[in-house]
């Protein structure tokens, strides 16, 4: 009997290779299909060795095997690729250089001001919404580690086209959280455009009175 449960033990601990083929992101747990074969195993968050990235459809991981409260299979001690690389290691040249233009769009909206060419309203607003950005987004990645509620993508792209970009640029490097899933940085990055096309568009004369005028008619 106690070599059966230590057989047992060995089994359930054996590394596996399998692909993540459902992943639900806003409740933060998906479905595995072993290489071997085999039914989906159902994997948490939770079961995910680190943190460091965001599991996606169709990453090849390595799992263990386990049971859950109701006595189903299921995968723990889920690895995602390149999970083992440290995670100061992981910082690209491109995640540099998204903070440098974050940092330069700042200093470039202070010059403005400065140079009267917009009023100061527009850099405290770009401050205030950034700051209040970086916040939202370190609580949806403590939440995404927790396995609470999540805050909606929706939201934060709202957060980004309103000017709070830099603040999430900024949380996407140094917290490490919405930096791999491409989808959403494709749409991040068409937000970035709107909200500069927005601001190039207040230093023409049709732009700068219409500012003038909501400034006049609200403080």
């Amino acid at each position: 009997m106690h070599n059966n449960t230590f057989v047992m033990q060995k089994v359930k601990n054996l590394l596996r290779r399998g692909n993540i083929t459902v992943w639900n992101d806003e409740k933060g747990f998906g479905f595995i299909t072993p290489n071997a074969g085999g039914d989906k195993l159902f994997f948490h968050i939770k079961s995910c060795i680190t943190h460091n990235q965001r599991p996606e459809i169709n990453q090849s991981v390595t799992y263990s095997l386990s049971v859950d409260k109701q006595g189903r299979t299921c995968a723990t001690k889920v690895t995602l690729p390149h999970d083992d690389i440290p995670l100061k290691n992981k910082k690209t040249k491109g995640g540099i250089i998204a903070l440098i233009g974050a940092a330069l769009f700042i200093a470039a909206v202070c010059i403005s001001v400065f140079a009267e060419k917009i009023p100061p309203v527009i850099l405290g607003f770009y401050l205030v919404v950034s700051l209040l950005t970086f916040i939202v987004y370190a609580r949806d990645k403590s939440a995404a580690q927790k396995g609470a509620w999540r805050t909606p993508e929706n939201t934060l792209h709202l957060l980004s086209i309103i000017g709070g970009w830099p603040g999430a640029l900024i949380a996407q490097q140094k917290l490490r959280h919405k930096s791999q899933k491409q989808l959403f940085r494709f749409i991040f990055w068409i937000t970035v455009l709107m909200n500069c096309g927005a601001l190039i568009w207040l230093f023409t004369p049709t732009g700068a009175a219409a500012l003038q005028s909501f400034i006049d008619s609200n403080f």
